[in-house]
């Protein structure tokens, strides 16, 4: 017999979010959102991490849905709490990573007066989230929180609920709902042929692969040396193949291997597998696409796709594999591959040993790269420190978190601690610039309040880089690119941290190391010279 039980609307939100798998909810507390608060207060499953800006909330919250791919939740008071999550919202929505963001409203009776706070949070919230509801019924509760969760887990995106102040004491008689498995698509056999057929046909093959297709790492790698193709990374995709594979040619675009858009070009098919980078001017005209994404509605976006097939990547490759038995590789491609490959190894291990003062950023990237774990989660920042790293830095298996297609500054040290409250096991590093950093500086609190150990590595040059590089490329005065820093080493002490100022290779090395035994989260202030960025890009 089915068991009913009773529940507050609040009460019944924390106990569906359990169910579902969530253990943390990030945000900062309200008064529209006191009833919320208080029923997870009364519990031990899912845990509240309080951070000073909500921006910072929503930024965690999408962080460990792109590095778990659980649902992130995160919640905030009305209107301007709303107007915080915005920015994190905003990146969960670019990357499809599901979020679920609960923002209070005002009382049932207040909504649609000149109640202070009150907006339309439906229509304030429409650019970056794909379902937004107002509740206004306690019985409705279920309803709309099982559309959300479903909308953001199938469509990859971001759900929202505004919930009136007044609405979450309410007793409701809604019960929760159990998760609903969901069997990966089965791939049709004609289709698959079609595609092997495609692949048997190629001459000059390449394969692009984006950060989903982590989990078929293994078999992408032997398809590559059975098909004989060149292995490119989209953008942001580092770690998902080892940089030492025999084919792999590292990334294409901006922040990768500059030689190999040349040769991308000439390819005659193409695999593109859980990726929709294509960057203009180094992809080829009239290449054969054939395209993987595990969700038919990313089928053919930015890609201009002739196959395109559904479904978990780590399913479909062994059946390419099996259609590929016999097949023999164009020896003269993989010579071309293996020379494109040596030529900018030796040039990227040139570009790493590079000594000056300041020292140069590549060679920051290859001091990391020497000590960092083979299986470290990197929360990697935007700017131009996002670029030196792309390009220098050799790959093993580590796992990278990035704000992909909403690039925003300040993505870093919320990535970090994100990964280090889902993966606490695990070496995280947050590589920053001092632009990226400067924007969510309050926070380093809360990396002390969690107990979180990690270390954060911040590419100091006074200036925001590349805006300055790009106005000059433009013929432009770089108005505002110049930034008066605090001593990011003492008000990191301030705040409970273990931190260092660097001006050497031999004192970086030396501060890493050391920081791999601390308790204590760790910032290195690295000074860095402002070396413009081989080719920039003039659009990012």
């Amino acid at each position: 017999m089915l068991t009913i039980r009773h529940f507050t609307v609040a009460e019944l939100i924390v106990e569906q979010l359990r169910i579902l798998g969530v253990k943390r909810i990030y945000g900062v507390v309200g008064d529209a959102i006191f009833g919320l608060m208080d029923a997870i207060a009364k519990q031990k499953a899912i845990s509240f991490i309080a951070v000073r800006h909500e921006s910072v909330a929503a930024l965690m919250a999408s962080a460990e849905a792109k590095f778990t791919g659980g649902l992130g939740v995160c919640i905030s008071q009305m209107g301007p709490g709303l107007a915080n999550l915005l920015n994190g919202l905003g990146d969960a929505y670019l990357d499809q990573a599901p979020v679920l963001a609960i923002s209070g409203q005002a009382p049932l009776g207040k909504i649609g007066t000149p109640y202070k706070q009150f907006i339309n949070q439906q229509a304030f919230v429409q650019a970056v989230s794909a379902y937004s509801q107002l509740l206004v019924h306690p019985d409705a509760v279920i309803p709309s929180l099982q559309l959300a969760v479903h909308t953001s887990f199938l469509q990859q995106t971001v759900s929202h609920l505004s919930i009136p102040q007044n609405l979450f004491a309410l007793a409701t008689s809604s019960q929760p709902f159990e998760p609903t498995a969901v069997s990966p698509p089965c791939p049709d056999a004609e289709q698959l042929q079609s595609i092997v057929q495609l692949l048997r046909s190629a001459k000059q093959p390449m394969m692009l692969i984006g950060g989903g297709a982590r989990s078929a790492r293994e078999s992408l790698q032997r398809l590559a040396e059975r098909w004989g193709c060149g292995i490119a990374l989209s953008y942001g995709a580092l770690g998902v193949i080892p940089e030492a594979h025999p084919n792999m040619v590292s990334g294409l675009g901006e922040g990768g291997n500059p030689h190999l858009a040349s040769m991308f070009q000439q390819a005659d098919v193409v695999l593109a597998v859980e990726t929709s980078w294509w960057p203009a001017g180094d992809v080829p005209q009239a290449a054969h696409v054939i395209q993987i994404v595990k969700h038919q509605a990313d089928i053919g976006v930015s890609v201009p796709v002739d196959r395109g097939i559904a479904g978990d990547p780590a399913n479909l490759v062994p059946h390419l594999l099996k259609g590929l038995q016999e097949h023999v590789p164009n020896q003269a491609w993989l010579d071309k591959i293996r020379q494109c490959k040596q030529k900018w190894s030796v040039q990227n291990e040139m570009e790493g040993n590079q000594s000056a003062s300041p020292l140069h950023p590549a060679r920051v990237v290859r001091l990391i790269e020497e000590q960092i774990d083979e299986d470290a989660v990197v929360a990697l920042d935007e700017g131009d420190v996002t670029l030196w790293f792309l390009r220098n830095f050799r790959a093993k298996q580590q796992h990278l978190l990035l704000s992909s297609k909403w690039r925003t500054m300040g993505f870093g040290l919320p990535a970090a601690m994100a990964a280090k409250l889902c993966a606490p096991g695990k070496q995280v590093l947050c590589i920053t610039g001092d632009g990226g950093l400067g924007m969510v500086l309050a926070d380093l609190i809360t990396a002390t309040k969690y107990q979180l150990p990690f270390i954060v590595v911040v590419f100091n040059n006074g200036t925001l880089q590349m805006e300055r590089d790009k106005m000059f490329m433009q013929g432009l005065q770089p108005e505002g690119t110049e930034l008066m820093n605090p001593n990011f080493a003492r008000v990191a002490e301030a705040c409970g941290w273990q931190a260092h100022r660097v001006q050497s290779a031999e004192q970086l090395n030396e501060a890493l190391a050391g920081a791999r035994s601390s308790a204590k989260p760790v910032l290195l202030d690295v000074s860095i010279g402002r070396i413009p960025y081989p080719d920039l890009p003039t659009q990012h």
